[in-house]
């Protein structure tokens, strides 16, 4: 086991590598150019004079944005190597320190929405399996569909809207720190974490009704059933377990569909967390922090992915790694 995990951890390295370059380049081929909205939004006409072509090298001198693309690039891994995942080209802020006063908040939106995702769908999926083609189960397998076809970003949307248009009420706008207020802060939080939750869940349900319908029809389960063991016995001590591994999978897998759809949800419900920030940054063109961004959370997500594999030797003793 810990051969394997070391193995899997050092792949890491140069699958960050790659990714690196997947980013610098696309990062660096969208349309619209930092410097000229600079220029345009007179951010710095106040140092440097009038508009002018001499004030845009000025600027791309001044932020090292006029060397060869190779020469930025080792230059931006460079200081990620030394811990500097650099500043914005904007507000001069350093990504680590806004990482440090809005990552909570997109942890605890994407925390709160995997737990109610899960607690909402294994169990159903668990029910629906149990009881085949009864109207329990037509309502689960109704309601992951809906799930999987309706996006929660529109929903989110129209909670926004509708019901300050029909009852005058809607969420708040101003946030509210967990440390302030832990009650307020969870019931800003409990209706975007319930939507974002709730429509990434569908896959889920499905996986575990039909991973459990597999299970269900195994030998050792009718032998259980012949024993005359109780149905809860059965359920939770035999098959949930052996259930639990490709729902394992998928739900490592919800992780950067949660922390994806954050930047939408929290454009939406007005969270000032790192997804705002990342669409912010990414609207103003600002090139290192839309890279040092997404390179912090590919490097999550793989240790997620890593993680996710270890634990399938606890969920399952029949799997062995070496």
């Amino acid at each position: 086991m810990r051969a394997y995990a070391i193995r899997r951890f050092l792949l890491i390295i140069p699958t960050m590598f790659i990714v690196t370059l997947i980013l610098f380049v696309l990062i660096r081929v969208m349309p619209g150019d930092v410097v000229e909205m600079m220029v345009q939004e007179q951010v710095w006409e106040q140092e440097m004079g009038t508009e002018s072509e001499l004030n845009v090298e000025a600027i791309r001198h001044m932020m090292g944005l006029d060397v060869p693309a190779h020469v930025q690039y080792f230059r931006w891994v460079g200081g990620i190597l030394r811990g500097d995942f650099g500043k914005s080209l904007w507000t001069n802020d350093t990504l680590l320190d806004m990482m440090r006063l809005k990552m909570p908040v997109t942890i605890e939106l994407a925390f709160l929405s995997m737990v109610l995702g899960l607690l909402f769908s294994v169990p159903i999926g668990i029910y629906a399996a149990v009881r085949q083609d009864t109207i329990g189960d037509y309502l689960g397998r109704s309601w992951s569909i809906m799930a999987l076809a309706v996006p929660a970003f529109w929903v989110g949307t129209l909670v926004m809207i509708y019901p300050s248009i029909w009852w005058g009420w809607a969420p708040a706008v101003r946030y509210i720190p967990l440390v302030e207020d832990p009650m307020g802060n969870l019931g800003q939080f409990i209706l975007p974490a319930l939507i974002l939750g709730m429509f990434t869940s569908g896959g889920t349900m499905r996986i575990t009704r039909t991973m459990m319908l597999e299970v269900l029809r195994q030998d050792y389960i009718r032998t259980a059933w012949s024993k005359g063991l109780q149905e809860k016995v059965i359920i939770l001590r035999h098959a949930v377990r052996n259930t639990m591994i490709p729902v394992i999978t998928l739900a490592s897998g919800m992780i950067p569909a949660l922390f994806g759809g954050s930047v939408i949800m929290e454009q939406i419900f007005c969270l000032p967390g790192m997804g705002r920030y990342l669409l912010t940054a990414i609207t103003a063109r600002d090139y290192i922090i839309v890279s040092g961004h997404n390179l912090i959370f590919a490097l999550m997500v793989m240790v997620v992915i890593v993680f996710t594999d270890l634990a399938y030797a606890y969920a399952d003793p029949r799997i062995r790694y070496r």
